[in-house]
């Protein structure tokens, strides 16, 4: 009993030590890494570049809607051999502004406008689509940092469970109650289980520095995941993953585009179309500065397509198969995430399942090595037959683990395949 007192002893020292050290480090909440990773993650910021750069294309497009008015300034001298020997020389300014206002091309600008404004919602479904993403990466992180850090606690514990079995059957062994080959055995395990903790701690930097990339941060900092293995959005009851697509930014996406393409499709056809502007203009002109002879012109002007080598006609045609293209890709994505979803929604009701499981089977063998390491104390058991009760407690606390690591991925998956964003507070 002495010794069983000293093992728990040393276990809580252990686990004293550990917490210290973590003390130093930064403490992250799952929340806080959410608002850190949406104002600097650089995949958000480019994202969010490309809708201003979609607005700006609208912009221009639309600017030839509005009168187009250009101001300009001459200055010019001339000299004329007016008789031989003799040079005549005279000056010309002006200056002055015209105009042209768009009257009619068949409506094709305001197709092109239209498939502008597409674009803006194809490029914020986009950034949509790319907030669902870094999501998922950064939860991910997120959930490996937890996991290493419970790792870590778990390889810690295993090395003083082992350490106290050597002390144990060393004991045992002098007083002729073992064998060599027990106590090698010992030895063994705790070498292993040494190379467990030295293992964990690497995993765990390599965790950090995932989740502080994932943040967007530049810099790697010692941090400290903050939370626990709760499933939040378990999904028990089976939704109608029909109605879940509609929302999905990939979807929304195509489906911009597409409507994108049926209004190039009609810009397309007004290429077709005589285009009809109104020209007029106002000038001062005259042999000295500042010249004083107004003159003014008002017209329109009337083009029409005769005759391009079947250039307007090849237009149209690769216009209508990308409508037909992006028609079929957005069935096709839409199929896609129906699978998809339906594949999520299962796997996360067997890992939540799989995890109970776990649970029950790590109780189990908790109470079995408590009494089989009163049982070996006293002789009740031999040694070969404590070991596998030891060895199954190693390993159910490492698989119990996996359980809860894997069934918070899962999750995770889960709330990808829904289309949910950065900003998605049911976690």
């Amino acid at each position: 009993m002495r010794l069983r007192y000293l093992q728990i002893i040393v276990f809580i020292v252990a686990i004293g030590c550990f917490d210290k050290s973590l003390r130093a480090e930064e403490i992250l909440s799952w929340q806080g890494c959410i608002k850190e990773a949406a104002k600097n993650h650089p995949d958000l910021i480019a994202a969010q570049e490309e809708v201003k750069q979609s607005e700006a294309a609208k912009q221009e497009t639309a600017s030839g809607l509005f009168p187009q008015i250009d101001g300009q300034v001459s200055a010019s001298t001339a000299q004329t051999a007016s008789s031989p020997g003799k040079n005549t020389k005279s000056d010309s300014y002006s200056y002055g502004v015209t105009g042209t206002q768009l009257l009619f091309d068949g409506i094709k600008t305001i197709n092109d406008v239209k498939a502008a404004q597409q674009n803006i919602v194809a490029a914020k479904q986009g950034f949509r689509f790319t907030s669902t993403t870094v999501r998922f990466r950064l939860r991910s992180a997120f959930i490996d940092l937890l996991t290493a850090q419970e790792m870590l606690r778990i390889t810690e514990e295993i090395y003083n469970i082992r350490r106290g079995n050597l002390e144990l059957i060393s004991l045992r062994y002098a007083s002729g109650l073992e064998h060599k080959g027990a106590l090698l055995t010992a030895e063994a395990d705790l070498a292993d289980a040494k190379y467990g903790v030295s293992k964990a701690k690497r995993e765990l930097e390599v965790a950090q520095g995932a989740l502080v990339k994932e943040m967007g941060r530049s810099k790697l900092t010692p941090i400290y995941a903050q939370g626990d293995f709760k499933v939040m959005d378990s999904a028990s009851t089976k939704p109608d993953f029909k109605l879940l697509t509609k929302d999905n930014p990939s979807l929304q996406q195509l489906i911009a585009q597409k409507n994108s393409a049926e209004f190039s499709l009609k810009s397309a056809y007004g290429n077709f179309s005589p285009q009809l502007s109104g020209q007029a203009g106002a000038n001062k002109t005259g042999a000295n500065w500042a010249p004083r002879g107004d003159q003014w012109n008002l017209g329109l002007i009337l083009s029409m397509p005769i005759f391009e080598g079947g250039l307007r006609t090849a237009q149209v045609s690769g216009a209508r198969a990308l409508v037909k293209q992006l028609e079929e890709n957005e069935r096709s994505t839409r199929d896609g995430l129906i699978l998809t979803l339906q594949q999520s929604w299962a796997a996360l009701q067997d890992g939540l399942e799989n995890v109970s499981v776990q649970e029950k089977v790590l109780t189990a063998t908790q109470e079995r090595s408590k009494i089989g390491q009163a049982q070996y104390s006293i002789g009740f058991v031999n040694f070969d037959n404590w070991t596998i009760i030891e060895d199954n407690l190693v390993k159910a606390k490492k698989t119990y683990l996996d359980a809860q690591a894997s069934v918070l991925l899962l999750e995770a998956k889960w709330i990808q395949a829904k289309g949910e964003t950065l900003e998605y507070a049911k976690e």
